[in-house]
């Protein structure tokens, strides 16, 4: 084992690890997941970025920060088969955590977002900069780079 082994093995261990967990129907939601795991990774921290199915209610009960991503659907709510009941879940726990939103939308004015907002924060939560990062379709230059500075927000918690 080479002392550059050995001295990056002992940096990971003092990571922070920050779950991003999403929903996503066209790709424009994952494409900003991904985009906050990038910025978490940049700060020196550890993203594990992973669809709702597959994410783990236990982990996020012990993290200190998290992340959320969902598209805005129907008349500007969440998505109601699998990231309604989640964050349903969540609201019983998330009090005095930090948690980031964010999500992308076809038409309205992001209304689905400061309702989520103002349902995490009755909850308990402290959300990240008090709004989620939106973006209209897919995710921009502003609003990938907006999704990167919310994943070193959440890294550095």
């Amino acid at each position: 084992m080479t002392n550059d082994f050995k001295n990056s093995k002992k940096e990971r261990i003092g990571m922070s690890k920050v779950n991003v967990v999403f929903w996503s129907q066209s790709g424009n939601t994952e494409a900003m997941a991904n985009a906050v795991g990038e910025g978490v990774k940049a700060a020196g921290g550890e993203a594990n970025v992973v669809y709702v199915s597959d994410a783990s209610l236990d982990e996020l009960k012990s993290a200190k920060a998290f992340a959320l991503g969902c598209p805005a659907m129907g008349a500007e709510v969440l998505e109601e088969g699998e990231m309604e009941p989640f964050v349903t879940d969540l609201e019983g726990f998330v009090s005095g955590k930090t948690i980031g939103l964010f999500g992308s939308y076809g038409w309205g004015d992001g209304q689905w977002m400061r309702d989520w907002v103002d349902r995490m924060t009755a909850a308990g939560a402290t959300v990240v900069d008090g709004e989620g990062v939106i973006c209209q379709d897919a995710p921009d230059g502003a609003a990938t780079e907006a999704c990167k500075e919310l994943g070193k927000a959440l890294a550095a918690i």
